[in-house]
């Protein structure tokens, strides 16, 4: 073999070498470490090599083989900035006994600089190197510059997603338009929308989420957000007009979506009615109550059912009256607490301090205001459920109303009619008898399931197994303390008043 191919077969090796390091850490590493390309161009060169970044007319080392001499930089200072501001690509001197080799990274400044400390006088094929070096390190910085460009733009991505949705489940449309203006998502346009609530493992959310996203950031005509209170749960606004036979065609997101939980076991759906986009609040409540059902449902994929509401079937006027005389002393509370109070009746304390990035005790600071205001424990069960209701009616009904000039009734009363009596009716009818008697200690024990399990001689997994079975046969989320909680409270006052 001559000794022209004894060097290209050197080389070959040596590139083969490099591009093996260089595949590896751009394929396994978010930031690449950038020591093992130099410590792989000192095994190459024998050299003693370093990153060095420029600043201020110093150098300062980033990374380096461990006998790179440290002193260099001080005393290259002046060749180092000329480096580095463009005013040279490359240099050679000499330090003492030292021949230095300093390639330039990259086209802006301030450059960094990779410093070649050898022995002896490089070889023309070992100064090769350390600019091919150069040049693969130049490319991974822009790897990493690209990648953590992309991790900031997904962060914003998904914040502005979840500032929409807020917006749109506080019922201001207008709020979400000016968020997003310059690039308002289709979503907005929508006449009316349905929500899917995907229940999946967190990271397959997450991936889920990129993969549907578009250049704008957003999912086409919907909107998918990574829930930011329940991390295996991904909130998908869809578009109604992208929906065939209610929601159930074979094409569109929902289909999509319809297919995950098929063909993964783990995954669960739970599908709103159709809603105004201002009413998106409403859809995500139903969505909710659908994914409890969903849970035990044998191809876990449950549609709200279209129960009515309760604030539905009360008469307008005395239930108008009711509401706002309760929660007219909330006006004097702040009005975070007051937005937090709101928040708190239909999620649990921990959930509202996600969602807010508040702390827990900032949390139950505020509501021990509202609490002082309205004079109630917003700790017990049935004022929640009483607050909820109050809440609700004074959302739904918000047009103006004459003044109460009479004393307003009380909600017993309210639940005394022939409607409501229907609608505690239609909700708990279909519960066998034990399940209802279980429902009725829970609440009696304030949702406590180990004080329920005493009451009632059962073991405490007996009574969660019980509110399990509730769960799926009523359509209703009763597990985590939320609307569908309050449902039952009121369902069974009702039943109860009109047995006695």
């Amino acid at each position: 073999m001559s000794e022209a191919e004894v060097g290209t077969r050197s080389s070959a090796a040596g590139l083969e070498g490099l591009l093996r390091e260089v595949g590896r850490l751009a394929t396994h590493a978010e930031s690449p470490d950038v020591r093992r390309i130099l410590e792989w161009l000192h095994d190459r060169t024998g050299a003693q090599v370093a990153l060095v970044a420029v600043a201020d007319g110093t150098g300062r080392v980033e990374s380096a083989t461990p006998r790179f001499p440290r002193r260099l930089p001080d005393s290259l200072s002046e060749l180092l900035v000329r480096l580095s501001t463009g005013q040279l690509a490359a240099a050679a001197t000499r330090d003492e006994e030292l021949h230095v080799r300093a390639v330039t990274l990259g086209p802006h400044e301030p450059r960094p600089v990779l410093v070649a400390a050898f022995s002896r006088e490089p070889d023309p094929e070992e100064a090769a190197w350390l600019s091919h070096t150069a040049a693969v390190l130049t490319l991974l910085r822009r790897a990493g510059d690209h990648d953590r460009s992309w991790r900031s733009y997904q962060r914003s991505a998904r914040q502005m997603r979840i500032a929409v949705l807020q917006a749109l489940l506080a019922g201001d449309v207008l709020l979400a338009r000016r968020m997003t203006t310059g690039a308002v998502p289709p979503l907005l346009e929508a006449p009316r929308v349905r929500l899917h609530l995907l229940h999946c493992p967190a990271a397959d959310r997450d991936r889920i989420a990129r993969a549907e996203q578009d250049a704008s950031g957003y999912h086409g005509p919907d909107l998918l957000v990574q829930c930011p209170v329940f991390k295996d749960h991904l909130i998908c606004l869809v578009a109604e007009d992208e929906q065939e036979d209610g929601g159930k065609g074979a094409y569109g997101r929902g289909a999509m979506l319809r297919r995950l939980v098929r063909d993964n076991p783990g995954y669960a759906l739970g599908v709103s009615g159709s809603h105004p986009l201002p009413a998106t609040a409403a859809a995500y409540s139903q969505a909710t109550h659908a994914l409890a059902a969903a849970r035990a449902a044998p191809d876990r994929i449950a549609f709200y059912h279209g129960r009515s509401p309760l604030e539905g079937v009360l008469p307008r006027q005395p239930a108008l009256d009711w509401a706002r005389t309760l929660l007219a002393p909330l006006q004097e509370a702040p009005e975070t607490s007051a937005d937090v109070t709101r928040l708190a009746m239909t999620m649990p304390r921990t959930a509202v301090a996600r969602l807010l990035d508040l702390s827990r005790n900032t949390v139950t600071a505020h509501l021990r205001r509202a609490e002082r205001a309205l004079g109630r424990d917003l700790t017990e069960v049935r004022t929640r459920a009483a607050v909820h209701l109050a809440l609700s009616l004074d959302s739904s009904r918000a047009a103006p109303v004459a003044e109460v000039r009479h004393r307003p009734v009380t909600l017993d009363h309210l639940l005394r009619t022939e409607r409501a009596g229907a609608w505690a009716q239609t909700l708990l009818g279909p519960l066998p008898d034990r399940h209802v008697r279980t429902l009725q200690v829970w609440i009696d024990s304030n949702t406590d399931a180990q004080r329920a399990a005493h009451s009632l001689g059962i073991s405490r997994n007996t009574v969660r197994a019980h509110l399990r079975a509730a769960e799926t046969v009523l359509g209703l989320d009763l597990l985590t303390l939320g609307t569908g909680t309050h449902d039952i409270v009121h369902a069974l006052h009702i039943a109860r008043a009109r047995t006695n």
